[in-house]
Order: structure tokens, then C-alpha cells, then sequence
């Protein structure tokens, strides 16, 4: 299933010049601090580290980002997706990670994906001559990422969809407010001004929050073709990712 959907992606490739082709697309496997195993798909451009982390919403996988990588390999960003421990499936991906954090009894739910996120960071820091990453979330894990970024350095830029206080735990608004790298943010059109109260703690000068005008989708389906507005969520995207390079 995974190879079909990476040929049909290939297709979207063709007039890429030659040296942005994919390099590296395969499912790779690396540990969490507690053991847990994290499954990840690389969507890597030949001589472009990859610097562009993704991660799914709840009940998801790395799958939620099947079509999306493809999207930002044409922008020239090399990226990766992982499964976290908090998800189970999309697009026909099983979360690989929920299933091995669960069989060893240490699936501790959103705030405990944190870890899977950290442990991606650090992978990617690694393999890419310690470069900060651009970390992308998604929900729950859009959460994460304003979390994560609020505190690790190895990050550069955050693009979140649909944040919001799911963490147990964290009143998110007030650890956030540290931020010091770019934001970018954005929703369903009901989630407007949630999302914005959520983050008016942060410099006004490091947010960019794209506000669609038609229903919207929550999470970063609001990307996937199949959806209405996509093609407005993407401009706004595109346009924050490519002032990262």
C-alpha cells in the first residue's frame, strides 16, 4: 500500500529538476528514551538535510502526512514523518508505535508522546549536521510542538494545526509564553479564536495565524486535496516554510 501511494506521489515529482528527486523514502525505526520503539517514514531530497519533522493528531498515524511530505519534497524540503505512541491509524498506516509502546505497557498518552517527538528531534539533528529542525503538529500534537518548542533549541520554527490545551497536566498558554522562533498557526474556522487565546501569550512578531473563511478542518487535513479550502491553507503554509530556508 505504502509503495503504491509513494509512486503516485512520485508522479507530482516530474518537473522537479533532477537533483530534488527523492533520495531516501523508506519506514526506518529508532528508540525513545524509555525503549519504546518509533516507526517513521523519510521522504529525503538528494544534498537537502532533512529539516522538516511532521507529526500526526490523536488517533492517527504518520500516514495523516502520506500526500503532504510529497507536497513539501516539491518545495525543496526534505521531512519526516513519525508515528507517536498516542494514534492507531490512517490511510491504510498502522501506528506502529502505539502498538510496541502499548505491548511494553508505557503508552502514557499525549503529553507521554512528548518523548517520541524529542527522540525524532534528536534523530534528525543528528543526520543532518545539526541543524534546527521546522516542527510540525497536529492536534494533540500540535500541543507538543509549542511545547517542545517553547524549550529545545534543536528547533527553528513551528507550524501548528488546530493547538489547544489537550495536555494533562500543562496549562500550555502559560509554558509557552518563552517562545522565541516563528509560529505558524491555524484552524477550522471555529477554532479561530481558541487558537489565538492560546497562544497571546507569545511575541505578536513571531506568530503568523492564517484564519480561513470557509468551515475549515481541524488538524492538518486541512492540507489533504480532497478537503474544501486546501489550496488556502497551503499559500499560507508554503509562504511561512519557504521564509524558514
Amino acid at each position: 500500500m505504502r509503495f503504491y501511494i509513494l509512486l503516485i506521489g512520485l508522479l507530482y515529482l516530474s518537473d522537479i529538476p533532477a537533483q530534488e528527486s527523492i533520495l531516501d523514502s523508506k519506514t526506518i525505526t529508532f528508540y525513545a528514551k524509555d525503549s519504546v520503539i518509533i516507526t517513521a517514514d523519510t521522504y529525503f531530497l538528494e544534498n537537502i538535510p532533512p529539516t522538516v519533522l511532521l507529526c500526526h493528531q490523536a488517533g492517527y498515524s504518520r500516514g495523516e502526512y502520506l500526500n503532504t511530505a510529497i507536497e513539501l519534497n516539491a518545495l525543496g524540503f526534505s521531512c519526516m514523518a513519525i508515528d507517536q505512541r498516542s494514534g492507531q491509524e490512517i490511510n491504510g498506516i498502522v501506528n506502529q508505535t502505539a502498538i510496541d509502546a502499548n505491548n511494553k505497557l508505557r503508552n502514557v498518552g499525549y503529553a507521554g508522546a512528548k518523548q517520541d517527538v524529542e527522540a525524532a528531534i534528536d534523530y534528525l539533528y543528528k543526520i543532518n549536521g545539526e541543524q534546527p529542525v521546522i516542527l510540525v503538529g497536529s492536534s494533540y500534537s500540535a500541543s507538543l510542538a509549542l511545547w517542545i518548542g517553547s524549550e529545545n533549541l534543536k528547533t527553528k520554527a513551528i507550524a501548528v494545526f488546530s493547538p489547544g490545551e489537550y495536555l494533562t497536566g500543562i496549562k500550555l498558554k502559560q509554558t509557552i509564553k518563552s517562545i522565541s522562533i516563528p509560529v505558524f498557526a491555524t484552524s477550522s474556522k471555529r477554532e479561530i479564536k481558541p487558537v489565538e487565546k492560546l497562544l497571546s501569550q507569545i511575541k505578536p512578531n513571531l506568530i503568523t495565524q492564517f484564519k480561513p473563511k470557509l468551515k475549515g478542518y481541524h488538524g492538518s487535513k486541512a492540507l489533504w486535496k480532497k478537503n474544501d479550502g486546501h489550496e488556502n491553507y497551503w499559500n499560507a503554509f508554503k509562504e511561512f516554510l519557504l521564509k524558514q530556508k
